[in-house]
């Protein structure tokens, strides 16, 4: 129960990301976005699940991992249309597919230590809650991607809720312990500010990078 529980908070970034990277495709390639995004999403995870102890002896993984999600979320906040779109569509594609694998890679990390953790050893079971993660996902994504499509305010909020899992990741970096872990007013003072600044840079630098670009063409 406890890795389904985990990987069901780990389907709506998931979901976020797929929706947000497969937007701009043309509808009949939007589906086969869905479901190749959501398969190359569990493969890695699972491949991660896997090598999590060795993971686990990478200094500085879970920062980078937060600051190269940043990126993400500032890209799919700002590619709403450009030369993307005068590309061919296979290009399109597999831009979106290389979008979600990268961007869960990044998400996996802290997320695939609390799955094995929650597992002791047992990699049956890490499998059997992924898959049950594979059709919410898939669900989450067609769900997320109609909504984008008549609200795209939802754009902006999903690129948040991804700078939001970033500066989690960035929080929670072991080397950053004596900056970040403890009660402390200094800690959690530094712990707020890292959310509210990654959150606020994403959508402010999302947005000016889009009028700059409409004030060019």
């Amino acid at each position: 129960m406890a890795i389904i529980l985990i990987d069901l908070v780990l389907a709506g970034d998931n979901a976020i990301v797929i929706a947000l990277a497969a937007r701009n495709l043309p509808p009949q390639l939007q589906k086969k976005a869905i479901m190749w995004g959501t398969v190359g999403a569990i493969g890695v995870r699972a491949v991660m699940t896997v090598g999590v102890v060795w993971l686990l002896q990478i200094p500085g993984l879970m920062l980078v991992g937060g600051l190269g999600l940043v990126w993400i979320a500032y890209k799919l906040l700002v590619d709403q249309g450009g030369s993307e779109h005068d590309a061919p569509v296979v290009s399109t594609f597999w831009g979106a597919m290389k979008t979600i694998v990268v961007a869960d890679a990044l998400m996996g990390v802290d997320n695939v230590l609390g799955v094995a953790g929650a597992a002791h050893g047992a990699f049956d079971l890490v499998i059997i809650g992924l898959l049950i993660s594979v059709p919410i996902v898939v669900f989450g994504s067609s769900v997320v991607l109609k909504l984008v499509e008549r609200f795209p305010a939802i754009i902006q909020i999903g690129a948040a809720v991804l700078a939001l899992t970033a500066a989690k990741m960035i929080v929670n970096e072991p080397m950053l312990d004596s900056v970040f872990d403890g009660s402390a007013l200094p800690n959690t003072a530094a712990r707020w500010a890292t959310y509210i600044i990654t959150v606020a840079a994403v959508l402010l630098g999302g947005r000016w990078a889009t009028r700059r670009a409409a004030t060019r063409s």
